[in-house]
């Protein structure tokens, strides 16, 4: 009887814990030909790009990554929340990489999202060369979402390509050279020709998830004839504006609904540059069902102008009365009367010299150490490996010189934070944040002040995890820091990235608590310092 008993408790439990998806993984070179010449490229499992994680709210994903490469590799899971468990981040400040000809195998928690998003390597330059893919996360069924199912979903993977080796671009920036303007744009993997890459059946309703997964520039995307209707950002629902275009930053996503309510026949999807001198274009054709009528050779034309992009941002709205992956609804969080008890500025900067080259926030160009950040913090050796808070919360002006060092900042576990984005050079910028989404509360020209405050969204303004900030310009935005662990605030653009513009936000709860965080896994990687160290006592 006891016996039986215990077997029952157990197969509730195993009933009881949310559902696991497992991949595969086979990361290795293969031919792709983006701009139509054939190159060495970036393949998962033979494909280019790599292949869909298809998920639910709460979904558990297991991913057996087999490194192929001659390079070590990592994964970053762009806008995944990965609650208490930094291990899984992918990044260099917090996992030891996948070493060539070896395997690892992630595990994280898709917990409270919706939406669309994407992955991609962050060792070195490897993005350039591929290895990105769509990540979707689907609304539990007892979560209604607040527009019709579509009849069917398309992924618009889009970006900058540059037509040299990411090991050639690598060196360049290396020898402290930039990697200069890309040779072209794709949309998912190619650009150009006649065949379909997606097909409408006249009357029906699709969603086109967009990403822009590009290294420098941000794009700007239309349907020729096609309105879009904007049904969700980067993990929240928005309200339901209709737009002809839409300028999506680097490392952005958004769903639309597109309705194939036009004559039936080819029509152009086109994905161009933002904010450069010579415009970079790719087009892919959409077809509409039992249609052989071309596309018009006429391109929708794009719009002229950050100021235009700026007031598209200032449209943007949380749907308040929608819910999320949880059922209450997504405004019932009033973010806006909380107090905020730090406020930081971070300023980015750019030093060149005779073969030099680095970028930095405020003052400081952070360099990965052979020993990962988080590994090292939670061995107790943090003192050998880094310092906490080199930057101050409000640069000095001008921005001291740089200094290159791991940039590490100490926040205090679940306190409401106001980070504020000056960008003083004339490039757009595009930020991330890992672990973590925000509320984006404003975006101006000039400089910031507290006084700027009275202009911030505090009702409805969309919850996501990256923003982009325009040149000369201000962003700011506000979050609790209550998911504890190291995570890494990272410049999208690539050449900025690996060049120092990141930092590390360290959430450390002073528990020490399962509650709070996972403790080390036990296949975790281990490498430098920490490497042959007994392991410290597990959270309980």
């Amino acid at each position: 009887m006891i016996v039986l008993m215990l077997c029952l408790m157990a197969a509730a439990v195993v009933r009881g814990e949310d559902p696991y998806i497992y991949y595969t993984w086979n990361v290795t070179y293969g031919t792709i030909a983006p701009l139509g010449v054939p190159e060495q490229g970036i393949l998962i499992n033979g494909q280019f790009p790599g292949p869909e994680i298809n998920s639910t709210s709460n979904n558990n994903i297991v991913i057996n990554v087999f490194n192929y490469l001659d390079e070590p590799l990592l994964f970053t899971w762009s806008g995944i929340q990965q609650r208490k468990n930094s291990w899984q981040d992918g990044t260099l400040g917090t996992q030891c990489p996948i070493a060539p000809g070896t395997n690892y195998t992630y595990k994280f928690q898709v917990k409270d999202q919706i939406g669309s998003y994407f992955y991609y390597p962050t060792t070195g330059l490897h993005r350039a060369a591929g290895g990105f893919g769509g990540l979707r996360i689907y609304s539990r069924l007892l979560i209604p979402v607040p527009y019709a199912d579509p009849t069917d979903e398309y992924w618009v993977l889009m970006g900058d390509w540059y037509s040299k080796t990411h090991a050639t671009l690598k060196q360049f920036l290396d020898s402290g050279r930039s990697i200069g303007r890309p040779a072209g744009v794709h949309i998912n993997g190619k650009n150009g020709g006649v065949e379909p890459l997606y097909t409408m059946e006249a009357g029906k309703t699709y969603k086109f998830r967009l990403c822009n997964v590009g290294l420098k520039d941000s794009l700007n995307f239309r349907i020729q004839g096609h309105p879009m209707k904007l049904v969700e950002m980067e993990g929240s629902h928005t309200v339901q504006n209709i737009y002809d275009s839409l300028d999506v930053h680097v490392g952005q996503c958004f769903s639309v609904l597109v309705t194939a309510d036009k004559e039936p026949k080819d029509y152009y999807m086109v994905a161009s540059t933002r904010f450069t001198k010579q415009v970079l274009t790719a087009t892919r054709v959409i077809r509409y069902a039992n249609s052989n009528a071309p596309a018009s050779a006429e391109l929708p034309a794009a719009p002229e102008g950050w100021a235009w992009s700026l007031n598209q941002f200032r449209s943007f709205r949380w749907n308040l009365t929608a819910s999320a992956a949880r059922p209450n609804p997504q405004g019932s969080y009033h973010y806006g009367q909380i107090n905020i008890t730090r406020t930081i500025k971070l300023v980015n900067t750019i030093t060149r010299g005779p073969g030099f080259l680095r970028y930095g926030l405020n003052g400081v160009s952070h360099v990965d150490f052979e020993t990962p950040l988080k590994l090292a913090e939670y061995y107790g050796i943090s003192d050998r490996v880094f310092k906490y808070n080199l930057i101050s919360d409000e640069p000095a002006s001008p921005v001291p010189d740089l200094v290159l060092a791991p940039n590490v900042v100490n926040v205090t576990f679940r306190t409401f934070i106001e980070i504020v984005f000056e960008n003083p050079t004339k490039v757009p910028q595009s930020y991330n944040l890992g672990g973590y989404s925000f509320f984006a509360v404003a975006i101006e020209p000039g400089k910031w002040t507290p006084e700027k405050r009275k202009n911030y969204n505090l009702l409805d303004a969309v919850s996501r995890h990256t923003i982009q900030v325009f040149p000369k310009s201000w962003a700011a935005i506000m979050l609790t820091f209550d998911n504890a662990g190291m995570w890494n605030l990272r410049s999208e653009l690539a050449e900025n990235r690996y060049l120092g513009q990141q930092l590390y936000i360290s959430v450390l709860s002073p528990e020490r608590s399962l509650r709070d965080e996972y403790s080390l896994p036990d296949t975790q990687l281990l490498c430098g310092l920490v490497k042959d160290m007994p392991k410290p006592a597990p959270y309980s």
